[in-house]
């Protein structure tokens, strides 16, 4: 990889605290297969779960069923699965091979509904219910080949960070939030718990610190490091954005709650067992970032504007959607199930609650065609680059009516199924004991015949998609998928007021505005077929129009 010179003029060290990571030997498939995935999650790392260091993350019973989710996604790409060819495109990159269609670079619409359709198709493989799959970051590295020059002195870092993502396809995390400590207080003002240069060295940058919240950082092989434009302060030292080795000597991870069980049976538990995304604090300790691997380094301003500067917030916006749509053809077919099994189907309320879930349904689906059909240039490009992003605008929109969307999904489903979500057995052990089997086939079966294993089994699905504290972690994690809701709606003003879109909306009023006076129309199309206005009085003077009703 290609090493640039650090920016900083601090003084350096001779040597750091800790040596990097080894390199991974090349994979003998890229992209790597699925057990070749698993294997690479066998590397030392530091994770910690209650007071545990974990000795093998893929066979972890908190661990063991999303990895091998993660897996199957890898395996998908292979060219002896059905779905490579709606999955891969060439690399772009003069390496040989193939990789997942949003790693390249869009240059057209049908680039980015060909990504869009590669995404859809790997979400569909968790029934949208992991955010941060690998292809979610593809959203950063698109951003490293479309615009490598918006990273300055780094863009060599960049360019090469893109060709490797296209042939090895790094299962990347990121950490962007600083820990909830001292809110009230500048950043400046609470580094000893956030991200930040301990030293620079020959070989590379010494930080300590912590962020959260690092979805699905367990199951990573990488984490990119950086920061939100609030979060970043005006101190340059912690104006700092890298990737690193999820296994780098002085990373460690603590991790929440899993919400796999190893006493639960896949019948009890169908998504949490194979689908939880669990999430860490991630701490570093004198960790050593390697020059190559740094993106920005002491520079506020390109902190500050990274998320639309390089493009990345258009594109993982893009990801987002698509993903929640095939979530939610998943909802709204289990929904229509779930009514079909009490017999609420035939009802008018419940079908009235069920169209409107189809609607939002539709909503987002259009809203991640409008992206991909109807792009905009990539932001911070070179001039003469044809880089396409996907339409900010339609993006913007997502982002502010998803959780809305999510949370009404959710409140027509309880309000519908209602009492069904519990009127349900502990566990399959009901269902499979003598004595209390005929009682559970008798009084728990489901509407027109349906057995009573068939409806409980559709309902402990529902249950565990909005009920659960799977279902909880979800909920929260949609309505804060794309940042605080204030700071969405405002990024959507902005957006209207930088591109003229407002000026546009202000012409339209205002030219309807100038067809009428005090005295009548002006506008000869309606002058001509009126009458004064009628008025016992004389018309006052006219004044001249506000500034702001010109």
């Amino acid at each position: 990889m290609t090493t640039v010179a650090p920016i900083s003029t601090a003084p350096r060290d001779a040597e750091p605290v800790t040596e990097p990571a080894a390199a991974a030997a090349p994979l003998p498939t890229r992209p790597p297969t699925g057990a070749q995935y698993l294997r690479a999650l066998d590397d030392n790392r530091a994770v910690f779960l209650a007071g545990q260091r974990l000795t093998s993350i893929a066979d972890h019973p908190a661990f063991a069923g999303p990895a091998r989710s993660i897996a199957r996604l890898y395996d998908a790409l292979q060219p002896d699965h059905p779905l490579h060819t709606t999955l891969t495109r060439p690399t772009d990159t003069g390496r040989p091979g193939f990789t997942h269609a949003f790693f390249r670079v869009p240059h057209s619409a049908a680039d980015l509904l060909a990504s869009q359709q590669a995404i859809a198709a790997w979400a569909r493989l968790t029934y949208g219910w992991m955010g941060r799959s690998p292809d979610y970051k593809a959203a950063l590295f698109a951003s490293f080949g479309a615009a490598p020059e918006f990273f300055g002195p780094f863009a060599d870092n960049t360019r090469a960070w893109y060709a490797r993502a296209q042939t090895d396809l790094p299962f990347t995390c990121h950490a962007l939030v600083n820990p909830p400590i001292d809110r009230h207080l500048p950043p400046d003002q609470i580094t000893d718990v956030l991200i930040r240069p301990v030293r620079e060295t020959s070989a590379g940058i010494v930080v300590s610190g912590a962020k959260v919240v690092a979805t699905s950082a367990p199951l990573s092989t990488h984490v990119f490091v950086g920061q939100t434009g609030k979060s970043a302060g005006d101190d340059p030292a912690l104006a700092l954005a890298f990737i690193a080795p999820i296994a780098s000597p002085g990373i460690k991870l603590i991790c929440r709650e899993p919400f796999t069980r190893e006493d639960r049976a896949p019948f009890d538990a169908p998504l949490a067992s194979r689908f939880d995304e669990n999430d860490a604090i991630l701490t570093f300790s004198d960790v050593l970032i390697p020059w190559e691997n740094v993106l920005i380094h002491r520079d506020v301003k390109r902190t500050r504007a990274f998320f639309t500067g390089a493009g990345f917030v258009n594109a993982f916006l893009f990801h987002g959607a698509t993903r929640l749509a095939v979530k939610l053809d998943f909802l709204v077919g289990l929904l229509s199930r779930c009514l079909q099994a009490t017999g609420a189907d035939e009802h008018r309320p419940a079908q009235v609650l069920l169209g409107e879930a189809v609607a939002w349904r539709h909503l987002i689906w259009s809203l991640s065609t409008a992206m991909a059909a109807a792009p905009d240039p990539w932001t911070g490009r070179a001039p003469a680059s044809t880089a396409l992003a996907p339409q900010r605008q339609a993006a913007l929109a997502y982002a502010t009516f998803a959780p809305q969307c999510t949370a009404r999904v959710r409140e027509i489903i309880q309000t519908t199924v209602a009492s069904g979500l519990v009127y349900l057995p502990a566990a399959v052990d009901d269902l499979l004991t003598p004595e209390t089997r005929p009682l559970v086939d008798r009084y728990v079966r489901g509407s027109k015949g349906m057995p009573a294993d068939q409806r409980i089994k559709l309902m402990k699905l529902m249950w565990d998609a909005v009920g659960s504290a799977f279902a909880g972690r979800h909920d929260l994690y949609e309505r804060h998928y794309a940042g605080s809701p204030d700071d969405v709606r405002l990024q959507a003003l902005a957006e209207a007021q930088r591109y003229g879109r407002l000026d546009a909306m202000h012409t339209l009023v205002d030219r309807c505005l100038a067809e009428y006076d005090l005295h009548g129309w002006i506008d000869p199309t309606w002058a001509a077929a009126s009458s004064p206005f009628p008025s016992s009085t004389p018309f006052p003077p006219a004044h001249p129009p506000h500034p702001l009703a010109a």
